[in-house]
């Protein structure tokens, strides 16, 4: 889809939909009246009729409106006015665009930056109109042979009408780049195990490697990882037919050669069956989104090299599929890490530290500015915080808060927990250095206490995100999270 900008009158300006924001109450703002004279009363007979009141979310489309050159005009309520803030705005962002996208509308000229917000800017506000479009417009119909019945909105270009001095050529760069990279994360993740196997993920890094060119790509297999001494990872594989891979993506924006890196590092399971201590049956399709945090890592790399943005990034995925088997890790056996520490391994299905911990010491010959790992690591992260923010932990305080001020700023927020000493005495073992897992109590704590143990010797942050990856139900499906997060934050890190 194509973004632009105009600054023409509205009341002049021919499009197949014109977007304007109306707040509740019977006075008319000056763009309304403006229009509505234009239209001969029009637009206010329709609003005095009391089947549109403004609320917010509420939308009324008007089809050849009197007096206007636009096809159609969309009218989106957007509460009272008093009212009008963050949370507002993205549910009237979220209404917008599904209106908009049930037409047939080729291209659309959009008012709602006129209606300023007390804490955020007109960039911030493009942004999320552009990304509330792309989750709107997204279709995942590469499997269907047939009758695919949920066809692709007609949508081809998007306009934002803006005053004199507001600018926001930047947003739309980087909101049509997190869009790019959102959609690549979802197509990843939705994909079925038996096609996307961690075979598939590393052809697909390869892939983006040859799109971009300043993405490098290398990918491990078993015997070089063998060779490292990653016994942890590689007892998870045991159990799959399908051969583990190390996936390795070095981004290198303009001017950064001689950073050192934010390395970002994505759990890969491809499908996670639980091992020997297998899952229940229901609900286990949803298996195939335990490789959310490296579709998320694909996807923020996708992003950020289109927007080609000045920073030094390396994506690291370690991907296996978790499964039943003679030769699959059994409760009790004990591995040796890459780091020389051994586990005992209590519960297989705590599968995807086993492959973290690997990666997180692999990742040292960077000599990283940082790392962040991103997992669907507990079930008990969904239980402490649902579906609205990711998990969040880590050893340094200053990373911590960044990505916080960064989930806030995009949308994708966040929740920090605390990684104190008490809650790693539960990871003791009688026969290893450690434990895979501390019980019941604080699921998601102690598995972070666990990958803390291999994380000492730079600075890391965790994040869980169980519970925001996909949605079940009507809406099954990847959320694309936490790319618009980390993209984010590597902006704000950039500088830009």
């Amino acid at each position: 889809m194509q973004f632009f900008t105009s600054r023409s009158a509205l009341s002049n300006t021919a499009t197949d939909c014109l977007i304007i924001g109306v707040f509740e109450g019977k006075k008319l703002s000056p763009v309304l009246n403006e229009l509505d004279k234009a239209s001969q009363g029009q637009i206010g007979r329709s609003l005095k009729g009391g089947d549109f009141t403004g609320a917010s979310g509420e939308t009324q489309l008007l089809s050849a409106p009197t007096g206007l050159p636009c096809a159609r005009l969309l009218l989106v309520g957007c509460g009272k006015k008093k009212e009008w803030d963050v949370p507002t705005f993205g549910k009237v962002a979220k209404a917008t665009a599904k209106a908009l996208l049930a037409t047939r509308a080729e291209n659309a000229l959009c008012d709602l930056l006129s209606q300023p917000l007390k804490s955020r800017d007109p960039q911030w506000m493009a942004r999320q109109l552009i990304e509330a479009l792309g989750h709107a417009r997204y279709r995942f119909n590469q499997l269907k042979s047939q009758n695919k019945d949920d066809k692709a909105p007609a949508l081809k270009s998007f306009g934002f009408h803006l005053g004199e001095d507001v600018d926001i050529e930047q947003a739309l760069v980087q909101a049509s780049a997190i869009n790019a990279g959102i959609q690549l994360c979802k197509d990843l993740s939705n994909l079925p195990g038996n096609i996307c196997t961690p075979s598939y993920l590393a052809d697909q890094a390869v892939a983006l490697g040859k799109q971009f060119k300043t993405i490098k790509t290398s990918i491990l297999d078993e015997k070089e990882m063998e060779k490292l001494g990653m016994g942890a990872l590689l007892s998870v594989s045991r159990g799959s037919r399908q051969p583990a891979r190390l996936i390795v993506m070095e981004y290198r924006g303009p001017g950064s050669q001689k950073d050192k890196p934010v390395v970002l590092v994505g759990k890969g399971l491809t499908f996670d069956a639980g091992g020997i201590s297998i899952k229940p049956a229901a609900g286990m399709d949803e298996m195939k989104y335990d490789m959310c945090g490296s579709a998320s890592v694909f996807g923020t790399l996708r992003a950020i090299a289109e927007m080609k943005l000045p920073i030094h990034v390396v994506g690291v995925v370690p991907s296996s599929e978790n499964l039943p088997d003679g030769d699959a890790n059994k409760p009790g056996d004990i591995v040796t890490s890459m780091s020389g520490q051994t586990i005992e391994i209590l519960n297989t299905d705590a599968e995807g530290r086993l492959l973290l911990c690997d990666a997180l010491t692999y990742v040292k010959r960077f000599d990283p500015a940082e790392v962040i790992d991103i997992a669907t690591l507990t079930g008990a992260c969904i239980i402490a915080l649902g579906n609205h923010a990711a998990g969040l932990l880590g050893n340094d305080e200053a990373l911590c808060q960044s990505l916080i001020a960064a989930g806030q700023q995009s949308g994708d927020r966040v929740w920090q927990l605390p990684l104190w000493p008490e809650y790693d005495e539960q990871l003791k073992s009688n026969f290893a250095d450690m434990a895979n897992v501390g019980g019941r109590e604080a699921g998601t704590v102690t598995a972070a206490c666990f990958l803390a143990r291999y994380t000492k010797e730079y600075r890391w942050a965790h994040l869980d995100i169980a519970g925001t990856a996909w949605k079940s139900g009507a809406d099954k499906g990847a959320t694309g999270r936490p790319v618009p997060l980390l993209t984010q934050y590597l902006i704000q890190r950039a500088g830009q």
